[in-house]
């Protein structure tokens, strides 16, 4: 096994995987288990050394360590990110060190390791790592190609998601899906599955705000026959279906915090136990969340976890409500129409455009469809009228709440983002006297000063 410099090797169209580690016993079982895997191994002990392998050569995973003698893992990373995209990077990070492992992800690496390495794990991550599909060599173009087609439309905020799923679909990070109901959080979610190297394997939803708190432990891990009355076989969890695939969990804010606790130790350690067992089964997925809500909302609230935040929000994908893609609207209502019509679909009469332009869309996405759909029903020829719209015009006159043609969430925003600027006004913008004055914490403070774009 060498450093500082390649090793030349006769079956070199094999897969080839760059080992970087100061520790010469971990570059050895790191070189011996891609050995026996029928890969090849490049080992280097600095990042220097590193640099001088990836110029020389082309590697379809690299492995290094967080602490180095000229630098840390994330150098690595992020020089991979920026110049040799195609190759998945993934770190190995001292146990119990978790932050270091969050910043390697939000820095663009595939997965972590923990030392001490176990090597179950260590073959489960090479085998994702090598089942990416690789956009260089034309594999993969039709998964992303598919994504363009189920993400309709041109503005630059769609454009963004389609960006962010293709960087996440070549991770292994915990992602959490943010926004408003109705804008697509689950398709989002779908998408980084089916462009991920877990592709062919299973993508299980579930909504956690639809199953009672009595039965979530034994429908998420599973149970063994006798666990409880009316247990007269053994079962497998969410968790045991999605084996090796993506589990998504929409609206992770309504589980209860009983629950929650059990979930977090099931991220950290990777293992379950059913109902009735004494023993834990390992597990080898991807977690996706999502909700509605704001989870760091829910944190201050007292109502979701921090250390659960804080794993299932390693890097956060934020779906734009349709009002903030009204270029959006004409072509989502061509796509929506031929769906639900068929070869020749009637289309949108130019009065009718103008209108959905005008509206404000509460239910986002899923609220257009609804609104074509009757519309589909309503219309007599191969036009659909303003009237078979049946949207009543909007006006700027204000409920008695306050509101004018705004969504809840809007509503409560801009209520909040005034009563800060009241605050901060009242206290010569003393962010510590603002938080005591409206009754928050500092943190708290900050957190929504920064959500709402308030400048001093």
């Amino acid at each position: 096994m060498l450093t500082g410099k390649v090793q030349r090797r006769p079956r070199g169209d094999l897969a080839r995987v760059l080992v970087v580690d100061d520790e010469a016993d971990i570059r050895e079982l790191l070189d011996l288990t891609v050995a026996r895997m029928g890969l090849l191994a490049d080992c280097a002990a600095t990042v220097a050394e590193a640099r001088k392998f990836l110029e020389q050569q082309r590697y379809q995973l690299c492995l290094t360590d967080m602490r180095l003698p000229d630098g840390d893992g994330l150098a690595i990373v992020r020089l991979i990110a920026e110049s040799y995209g195609e190759t998945p990077v993934a770190v190995i990070t001292a146990f119990g060190t978790t932050q270091n492992a969050v910043a390697a992800l939000k820095a663009g690496a595939f997965d972590y390791l923990a030392k001490p390495v176990a090597l179950e794990q260590l073959r489960s991550l090479i085998k994702s790592a090598l089942n990416l599909p690789r956009r260089s060599d034309g594999a993969g173009e039709g998964e992303a190609s598919d994504a363009a087609t189920r993400l309709i439309g041109t503005s630059p905020a769609i454009a963004h998601v389609r960006e962010m799923i293709d960087k996440l679909a070549r991770s292994q990070a915990p992602v959490y899906i943010s926004g408003e109901s109705g804008t697509g959080k689950e398709l989002a979610a779908r998408l980084i599955h089916d462009q991920s190297a877990r592709r062919n394997a299973p993508f299980v939803p579930v909504n956690c705000g639809a199953i009672p708190e009595s039965l979530m432990e034994s429908e998420f891990f599973g149970y063994r026959k006798g666990a409880f009355t009316g247990a007269d076989s053994d079962r497998s969890g969410f968790f045991q279906a999605a084996q090796g695939g993506t589990l998504f969990l929409d609206e992770v804010a309504d589980l209860p915090l009983g629950m929650q606790v059990k979930l977090l130790r099931a991220i950290q350690e990777k293992k379950v136990r059913q109902v009735g067992s004494t023993v834990e089964e390992p597990v080898d997925l991807r977690i996706i969340s999502a909700t509605h809500h704001q989870l760091r909302d829910c944190v201050d609230a007292g109502t979701f976890r921090q250390d659960l935040y804080y794993r299932v929000n390693v890097i956060e994908l934020r779906m734009p409500p349709l009002r903030e893609r009204r270029e959006d609207i004409a072509p989502l209502s061509e796509f929506m129409l031929a769906r639900l019509c068929g070869s020749q679909p009637p289309r949108l009469d130019p009065a009718a455009v103008r209108m959905l332009n005008d509206y404000s869309f509460p239910g986002n996405v899923r609220e257009l469809e609804n609104i074509l759909e009757r519309a589909t029903a309503l219309c007599s020829g191969a036009m659909v009228a303003v009237d078979d719209l049946q949207l009543a015009p909007e006006t700027a006159v204000r409920d008695g709440l306050g509101r004018e043609s705004e969504t809840l969430d809007d509503y409560i925003n801009r209520v909040e983002k005034q009563a800060i600027l009241d605050a901060l006004t009242k206290t010569d913008f003393n962010r510590t006297a603002a938080a005591r004055l409206l009754g928050v914490s500092f943190r708290s403070l900050r957190y929504r000063i920064e959500r709402l774009g308030i400048e001093e």
